[in-house]
């Protein structure tokens, strides 16, 4: 059942989010004050595979005060295509140059409320260029086994949605050179 979407009016505006009142009829004709946010760009990460591990920076994250592993993923700049932007954002935040992007999936992180789009790639190799640019992302970045991944999200420490469905994925779908873990 689809719902109609009669007006929108903007509640608050700046440059990373866009915050909607919108008057939203119900298929049985009711109406709903319903609130969204609307994101200025969609967003890029990349699950970096190497040797059975994945990169993962390990973060604090204020709005929950909560710690856990995530991948790399940023915004992207005007101009810049997903896999662009996936690249700049793994390299400026881990010090890693992924190299042989493909794209590995395309999710939208809560689309009962935000308009959030988040293109994942793969890499099965990289680069080190030095120190993260972004230096402030994380508190550490490691190479953790792929294996490990079902483990550390039962424990809790894996947590944000678009890690969660990346690696995932890459769990279940990645095959190659031990990277799929046995049984």
């Amino acid at each position: 059942m689809k719902w109609t979407v009669h007006s929108e009016r903007t509640l608050y505006q700046d440059q990373w989010v866009h915050l909607v009142s919108a008057d939203v009829e119900l298929p049985d004709g009711r109406h709903l004050d319903h609130r969204l946010m609307r994101s200025t760009a969609p967003s890029a990460g990349v699950v970096l595979l190497r040797e059975g591990r994945v990169l993962l920076m390990w973060r604090h994250r204020f709005i929950t005060d909560t710690w856990g592993w995530e991948i790399p993923i940023g915004g992207m700049n005007r101009g810049e295509v997903p896999v662009e932007a996936a690249a700049r954002e793994c390299e400026e935040e881990t010090g890693w140059r992924p190299e042989g992007l493909r794209q590995l999936v395309y999710t939208q992180p809560s689309p009962g409320l935000m308009t959030s789009e988040h293109y994942v790639f793969l890499a099965e190799s990289a680069t080190y260029t030095g120190m993260p640019k972004d230096g402030f992302e994380s508190e550490r970045i490691e190479w953790v086994p792929l294996a490990d991944i079902v483990t550390l999200i039962a424990k809790g420490d894996i947590v944000a949605g678009t890690t969660l469905v990346a690696l995932l994925y890459a769990h279940a779908t990645c095959s190659s050179a031990g990277e799929r873990e046995s049984g």
